[in-house]
């Protein structure tokens, strides 16, 4: 009997709460099978509580064929991950690999101490409210230590990242180390017929950006003349500031004009429809790019991750090869 030890570190350190959703929308319990797996089985059920809070989200964000067309994508996506997991564990089992007890026992407690303050009838109540017993979530626990760690027994992780590998990776992904041109910015902003200001008729406004920017002329504080005058609620308090922005924040217009500023310089009254803008630059940063060597050891990270997901991709490749897999659409 072999005894994985040291493979379960990594995984402890994952909180494991599954929140299920065995149900569909009339309350009535519903399963059958999603897949035969050798001699297991793959429920809906079990489909369901993989895809629960996701399948909300989408229902949230997506509607008619676009929401069908993204639903079908979950739950393909979660059959395959099942099977997966299926086949993972009856490899362990084959193999007559042995966890102990104790292990999922420390997970469990682990989580009522982090989760839930320490509080077990809270933990307990919630895995019932779940429709989980303490026996079915202890053994849920298990197979996620199980996979992870048969996961990890199944992959090498001595790879070596050549020096091209990670050059060729920075030069393909140079946009994800380049900071972008910014300048820190302040605005007033005022519009025609706000009805929350005493000046509202057509052309008023104007005239009254246009006062502003003279008074700014002669010396008079930006801050203080946004929080008197600005019509946007969401800078006016902070004196018209408008932090750090990148080109692509501002309107096309307005980013033109912030980014032929110097720092220190008060632009003209910057009409866009019904709204005048008037802006000043208080700094600017340049676009940089990272060098290689900076960003070396991030890159050869994400290489070995990509190496490692890529092993255990074809590992499970030889598991599903050797298996009867029957998935029901």
């Amino acid at each position: 009997m072999k005894i994985f030890g040291s493979l379960l570190c990594a995984f402890l350190g994952f909180s494991s709460l599954l929140w299920a959703q065995s149900q569909d929308g009339s309350g009535e319990l519903v399963d059958g099978i999603a897949a035969i797996v050798n001699s297991d089985v793959v429920t809906i059920s079990d489909v369901r509580e993989v895809v629960g809070g996701r399948e909300r989200a989408l229902r949230e964000a997506f509607h008619g064929e676009e929401l069908q067309k993204k639903l079908e994508e979950l739950k393909k996506s979660a059959v395959k991950d099942l099977i997966d997991r299926q086949l993972i564990l009856q490899e362990f089992r084959a193999k007559k690999f042995t966890i102990p007890s104790y292990i999922v026992d420390e997970q469990v407690q682990k989580i009522i101490r982090e989760e839930f303050g320490g509080n077990r009838m809270a933990f307990v109540q919630t895995i019932q409210a779940q429709g989980y017993t303490l026996t079915r979530f202890k053994r849920m626990e298990m197979d996620k230590i199980i996979v992870m760690a048969m996961r990890q027994e199944n992959v090498k992780d001595n790879f070596i990242i050549s020096p091209n590998k990670i050059q060729e990776y920075y030069n393909g992904n140079i946009r994800a180390y380049t900071t972008p041109e910014q300048v820190k910015l302040r605005m007033i902003i005022v519009r025609e017929g706000n009805a929350n200001s005493d000046i509202a008729s057509t052309g008023d406004k104007k005239a009254m950006a246009e006062e502003i920017r003279a008074n700014l002329a002669k010396g008079a504080n930006f801050d203080r003349m946004a929080r008197m005058y600005s019509e946007d609620s969401s800078s006016q308090d902070s004196g018209g500031d408008w932090g750090w922005v990148e080109r692509g924040t501002l309107n096309p217009t307005l980013s033109d004009v912030a980014f032929s500023m110097k720092p220190g310089e008060v632009s003209p009254v910057v009409a866009i429809g019904n709204t005048y803008y008037i802006l000043t630059v208080e700094a600017r940063k340049n676009a940089a790019v990272k060098k290689i060597s900076e960003v070396r050891n991030e890159i050869e990270r994400n290489l070995i991750q990509q190496e490692r997901l890529k092993g255990q991709d074809q590992w499970l490749e030889t598991l599903r090869r050797k298996a009867y897999i029957k998935i029901f659409s």
